[in-house]
């Protein structure tokens, strides 16, 4: 038997065990996520797959509909004091956690403050913050040194990381430390007894979990029901092994499969295919600044003329154009602040010849460059592999080290030079909600050793950034986010390599799946 046979057959003979104790009726959805779920702290990593565990198991104050606009959740609502200076907000009656005590505002305080010391938005809040504090069991007050506009949407979006309550004894964790107990108060539990990291993730429906009863379910706002007893998510990393068991109803959604596999289950008249998010994800390819030879922005603007973004985008979703932008910038494309500005290094023709004369002219020396990438997550792996090929073209001193997505996550938090295990160059992508505006846009920080992995340090970028969030109305936000595109191109924390659609492939008895990222609540079979 092959490899690929074994690997299939194995796959549904442990799909197929019978599950004692939850009845036939009571029959799991079976999921295929894009990566292995290697960390369960969805504060401590900006990995999407983490993201998509917290929603399953937490909650939050404030949910982002699908216009983008901030919603109560877990709030009942707020009171603004008339300078602006005073938010008060009030939680729901019978909120509780899944170990069956209640939510108090000390536990969302607690997870406010761990939540700030990681997210853009949050890092920008406690700059205006004054205190945050709990005055009763059900009221959080936020005293601000000078209005904060943006409270509301920072407290509701989706980017990583996301502002999940925890109680207070888990929330109290070092930000910079993985929690070590995963309890929310979200529609599903995680089930820690059957976690086996690289295999399988469990989640049962939550029975104390009380749907907001206002407003409509949209994106990450309103009612969250769940109609699902149980959630599996089984980790296959073989393609064709997640594609035959979604074939024969052994998986029920499979979240990310390639090009060639989506082209197969086109013809399954049982499998439907839809893109899992309307807008674009974002890829991109990021250095690190703090050693050589990219702490020269003279060695990172030389790979400009090198880029081509269709390359990048192609190899994610094939060739057809209406799945992929070549033409994109720092923004999401389509949203408000997107723009050209500073562009035209990454368009017109492309030349490998052009890029080799600007890294000798940078004083390039052969120095050593270690890319690092998976092998198991399909955005990622098949970016760094069109990059691997890039710097072969190039004939730069590369080391190319390729891994699976776990331990790309825990690598490129090193900030050690690549003789000490560091990096050099990556590739990844981002939601389409990460790259809309600057508040949750992690790579386009250049805020030191305070940034997102890469560690940029660009004054100029933080000036504009801090102008985005007084500004008074979109026309200003989009003057700044034009100059802030241009900044970013000249000093290039990152080089935007495209952006594209993400599909994903599910039953067709699968109803009310709610767009955006792999959301459970709701979701029913018909």
């Amino acid at each position: 038997m092959d490899r690929r046979a074994f690997l299939l057959a194995a796959s549904t003979a442990t799909l197929a065990a019978p599950r004692l104790g939850h009845g036939q009726a009571a029959r799991p959805l079976r999921f295929v996520p894009q990566a292995n779920l290697t960390s369960l702290d969805p504060i401590w990593t900006t990995a999407n797959v983490t993201r998509n565990h917290g929603f399953m198991v937490y909650d939050t104050l404030y949910g982002m509909d699908a216009q983008f606009r901030p919603q109560p959740q877990m709030a009942s609502g707020h009171a603004v004091s008339d300078d602006r200076l005073t938010i008060t907000i009030t939680l729901r009656d019978g909120l509780k956690w899944h170990d069956g005590e209640a939510v108090r505002a000390a536990d969302c305080v607690a997870s406010i403050g761990r939540w700030m010391k990681r997210n853009p938005s949050g890092q920008q809040l406690e700059r205006a913050l004054e205190e945050v504090s709990a005055t009763d069991d059900r009221t959080v007050r936020f005293r601000l040194k000078k209005p904060f506009p943006l409270l509301f949407h920072a407290l509701a979006s989706p980017v990583n990381p996301v502002a999940f309550m925890m109680p207070e004894r888990i929330a109290r964790t070092d930000p910079f430390q993985q929690i070590r107990e995963t309890i929310g108060s979200g529609p599903f539990r995680f089930v820690p007894r059957e976690f086996n990291s690289g295999s399988l993730v469990v989640y049962e429906r939550n029975p104390d979990y009380v749907p907001n009863p206002t407003g409509t379910s949209s994106f990450t706002a309103g009612p969250k029901r769940a109609n699902l007893e149980r959630v599996e998510w089984h980790i296959i990393v073989d393609a064709s092994t997640a594609a035959g068991a979604l074939q024969t109803g052994e998986i029920d959604w499979y979240e990310q499969p390639p090009p060639e596999i989506q082209q197969m289950l086109r013809r399954n008249r049982n499998v439907a295919l839809d893109a899992i998010d309307p807008l674009p994800l974002s890829g991109i390819l990021r250095f690190n600044h703090l050693h050589a030879p990219f702490n020269d922005k003279r060695v990172r603007q030389a790979f400009l003329p090198a880029i081509n973004q269709a390359d990048f985008m192609q190899a994610i979703v094939g060739t057809d154009a209406s799945l992929y932008d070549a033409q994109a910038g720092i923004f999401t494309p389509g949203t408000p602040l997107a723009n050209d500005e500073g562009l035209a290094p990454l368009r017109g023709p492309r030349s490998i010849d052009a890029a080799r004369a600007a890294l000798r002219d940078a004083g390039y020396a052969n120095q050593p460059m270690r890319l690092i990438g998976p092998t198991d997550i399909l955005a990622p792996a098949a970016m760094t592999q069109v990059c691997a090929d890039l710097l072969r073209r190039l004939g730069v001193n590369a080391d190319i080290a390729i891994t699976d997505w776990g331990t790309v996550v825990q690598r490129r938090a090193s900030r050690e030079p690549i003789e000490r295990g560091g990096w050099s160059m990556l590739l990844t992508s981002f939601s389409s909600t990460d790259f809309m505006d600057p508040a949750g846009h992690f790579p386009l920080r250049g805020n030191g050793l305070n940034s997102w992995p890469g560690w940029p340090t660009i004054p100029r970028l933080e000036e504009l950034r801090d102008a985005w969030f007084d500004a008074p109305d979109l026309a200003a936000q989009q003057s700044l986010a034009r100059e802030m595109q241009r900044v970013a191109m000249d000093e290039v924390p990152f080089i935007p390599v495209g952006a594209y659609r993400s599909v994903t492939a599910h039953r067709r008895n699968l109803a009310d799946r709610v767009p955006g990222f792999a959301i459970f609540w709701n979701l029913r079979r018909t």
